[in-house]
């Protein structure tokens, strides 16, 4: 398949990038500087703006499935999520691309109690803006056209844990699981190869 990867640079980008060519995929890698990201090995990297529905178009002329990682820590979150949200559903429509996965966030996910997690007793909430905001990105998604699938930890990602190769489907979320960014790209290149869950919002943990 030809698959665009949108945020590339960042960590579950990169590592989106690398188990999507290491499976044989032919891969684009999007960042804000190609100069930066020389790195990037079996990847044609090219630069962009996943706010801009234009640049989106460019970049997934000619792919099969996009994956946006993208994050702007500088920019308000409401406005950045939202905006890459709808620019993506434009783009990609344009580029005649369907499929899209999201790399989530577990605040916004659903815990024991059925209520978001960053809504559970006693959950961190000194980040809340960031959650609204990628929450706000998911209502645009869930507006939109597209055949698109939100995966999100289960609780966080695993900095420093050696990956396993494995993952599995979160009942709910839990802010004590952790997951490698490497087994994490596993769960969404399997969605991309064999979807399972479209127009979803999932949460996956260690296996």
């Amino acid at each position: 398949m030809n698959i665009v990867v949108f945020g590339a640079g960042g960590r579950a980008g990169r590592q989106a990038v690398a188990e999507a060519h290491r499976r044989g995929h032919s891969v684009t890698a999007v960042v804000r500087d190609p100069a930066r990201h020389g790195d990037l090995a079996g990847a044609r990297v090219v630069a962009g703006d996943v706010t801009d529905a234009a640049a989106v178009g460019r970049a997934a002329a000619g792919q099969d499935a996009a994956v946006s990682a993208a994050a702007d820590l500088a920019a308000p979150p409401h406005d950045f999520f939202t905006a890459s949200s709808r620019a993506l559903a434009a783009g990609l429509a344009g580029a005649g691309v369907r499929r899209l996965l999201v790399v989530g966030l577990a605040s916004i996910m659903p815990g024991p109690s059925g209520a978001p997690l960053m809504d559970e007793p006693g959950y961190p909430n000194e980040y809340r803006s960031f959650y609204l905001g990628h929450a706000a990105g998911l209502d645009e998604l869930r507006a939109s056209d597209l055949d698109w699938t939100y995966v999100a930890p289960a609780g966080d990602f695993d900095h420093d844990g050696a990956p396993t190769g494995r993952y599995a489907v979160a009942e709910h979320g839990d802010p004590a699981s952790r997951i490698t960014y490497a087994d994490f790209a596993i769960a969404l290149l399997d969605e991309i190869e064999k979807p399972r869950h479209p127009r979803a919002a999932i949460s996956v943990r260690e296996a």
